[in-house]
């Protein structure tokens, strides 16, 4: 059976992971280029990693909002994932059911090579 995630909006973390991402065997990950892949949101990875700057800012919230977004455009877009080969291609949503079609007909012909059985079910 061919396996295929579209990555629409946000995949965190574990869940990325747990809904078939390619370490899961997934034959192939698309994502639209909104789509935001990390390994969690960039609003609790700002608080986080740049939680001295936010306290050290005269306008907390303002640098706050700004580090959210310099986190989010540098690390949570899916160009960063393609990058790293956990998303095969980047569509755009208009694209997307020629996409899934073409990907379906290049794997018509996939089949998984199982190895045979240990052990069989012996009468008893």
């Amino acid at each position: 059976m061919p396996k295929i995630t579209v990555v629409i909006r946000k995949a965190y973390g574990g869940g990325y992971i747990a809904m078939c991402s390619k370490d899961l065997g997934a034959d192939r990950v698309l994502a639209w280029p909104s789509a935001e892949i990390a390994v969690m949101g960039a609003e609790g990875a700002a608080e986080i990693v740049f939680r001295r700057e936010i306290a050290a800012a005269e306008d907390q919230d303002g640098k706050r909002r700004e580090l959210i977004e310099q986190y989010r455009s540098t690390f949570s877009t899916p160009y960063v994932s393609a990058g790293a080969r956990l998303v095969d291609d980047i569509i755009e949503p208009a694209e997307t059911r020629a996409c899934l079609a073409a990907v379906l007909e290049t794997l018509t012909s996939k089949r998984e090579v199982r190895p045979s059985k240990k052990h069989g079910n012996i009468p008893l």
